[in-house]
C-alpha cells in the first residue's frame, strides 16, 4: 500500500467510530431523547413521562425503557407497595448524557425554525 493510500485510509479509520456510531444510534433512536429529557426534568414513574412526550404510545416508551435499562442508563426499581410502584432513574452513565442533550437542545434552539406550526406538523410527523 502506498503511503498515500495508507494515509487516506488512517483519515477513514478516524472518520468512524464504533463507539460514536454506537451513542448516535443509541440517543438518536426514534424518542430515546425525548425520554432521557423527561428524566433529567424529574421524571420517574412510567405515567410521568408517559404524560410528558405527546405522540409516544405505552408500547414504544416500554421498548425503549427496556432498551435504555439493557445499555445501563436507567435503573429500574420495584417498590413493593400495593399496588405495586415502578421508578425509573437515570443511572451515573445516564445523567452523564444531561451535557449532550443541553447541546442538542442549544442546537435546536438557535438552528431549526420557531415557527409553532412547523413543530406542531414535525411532531405530528413522527408519530
Amino acid at each position: 500500500m502506498s503511503m498515500m493510500t495508507s494515509d487516506m485510509a488512517h483519515e477513514q479509520n478516524e472518520a468512524f467510530c464504533p463507539y460514536f456510531h454506537h451513542a448516535v444510534e443509541l440517543i438518536g433512536r426514534r424518542w430515546t431523547g425525548a425520554i432521557l429529557r423527561a428524566m433529567l426534568a424529574g421524571c420517574i414513574r412510567f405515567s410521568e413521562i408517559a404524560a410528558t412526550i405527546p405522540g409516544l404510545s405505552d408500547r414504544l416508551l416500554s421498548e425503549r425503557l427496556k432498551e435504555l435499562e439493557a445499555e445501563g442508563i436507567v435503573h429500574r426499581t420495584v417498590l413493593p407497595e400495593t399496588p405495586v410502584r415502578i421508578e425509573y432513574h437515570l443511572t451515573e452513565k445516564g445523567a452523564a448524557l444531561q451535557p449532550v442533550l443541553e447541546a442538542v437542545s442549544g442546537w435546536a434552539d438557535s438552528w431549526l425554525t420557531h415557527d409553532p406550526a412547523s413543530a406542531a406538523e414535525l411532531a405530528s410527523s413522527r408519530r
